[in-house]
């Protein structure tokens, strides 16, 4: 399958793998990620992330389930999804190690009796390690846009997705009036590589980072694209003048 928009952007180069890519550079900049994704949004991300798992969770108990956390980072919007759902089994997967090293450490120390119940693996999102119609609720927080193919990492999420289960994206977004997004490529293509260079010593992780917002489909294009791979009912809303955007859909 021919790629396009974010597929096409890699962290380091050009040629070879984007997957390979993507943990390498999440593998570097793991120690400084919690503390960069706080900075650069002025801690909205928790704002983001809650309003985001509620408006999935709002008609539906989840409470139950089996819940799916892709590109689950540090964990946390594995935790959230706990503290939404306290009963709910709760896997995320990641293939960063690093970042993976993070979240069970947190785990450990934030919520020592329920190492059973969140449990952190290695994979990727391209060949998901579970059976068919595995989960209630699966999450993605900023993480589609990383996929080594997007409409591939669809298919595989609507895969393990239980008929009637939902989908829940949470994707930076570019603003969309004149003068918001002016100001918005100044921040994001200026004082945030510099501030993320000086601060994870990885000096394309965060130039990658807004040249893959603005290539991924966004709001209404990527409903269509969730759309194209089976789910439907698909729905967006954006945050903050446009600067995120969570989508919705269901199996």
């Amino acid at each position: 399958m021919k790629k396009s928009g974010a597929e096409l952007i890699n962290p380091y180069s050009s040629a070879g793998n984007k997957g390979e890519q993507v943990e390498k550079m999440f593998d570097s900049i793991a120690p400084a990620y919690d503390f960069m994704n706080t900075a650069m949004t002025f801690g909205l991300h928790k704002w983001w992330r809650n309003r985001a798992l509620n408006a999935v969770s709002k008609d539906r108990d989840f409470n139950s389930g089996a819940l799916l956390d892709v590109a689950t980072g540090t964990g946390d919007v594995a935790f959230r999804l706990h503290h939404n759902s306290p009963e709910a089994q709760i896997t995320g997967i990641d293939l960063s190690e690093g970042m993976l090293e993070i979240a069970r450490e947190k785990l450990k120390k934030n919520l020592p009796s329920k190492v059973k119940q969140i449990t952190f693996i290695k994979g990727d999102s391209m060949d998901l390690p579970f059976d068919d119609n595995s989960f209630d609720l699966i999450t993605v927080a900023y993480g589609v846009r990383n996929f080594e193919n997007l409409r591939k990492g669809y298919s595989e999420i609507y895969r393990v997705l239980r008929p009637g289960g939902r989908l829940c994206v949470i994707e930076l977004s570019c603003p969309r009036h004149p003068v918001t997004r002016a100001l918005y490529n100044l921040y994001s293509r200026h004082i945030i590589p510099t501030i993320g260079k000086m601060i994870s010593g990885d000096s394309r992780a965060y130039t990658y980072l807004p040249e893959s917002i603005a290539a991924a489909p966004q709001r209404s294009e990527m409903t269509a694209v969730m759309n194209e791979t089976g789910f439907k009912d698909s729905k967006w809303k954006s945050l903050t003048m446009g600067a995120v955007t969570y989508y919705i859909a269901t199996k």
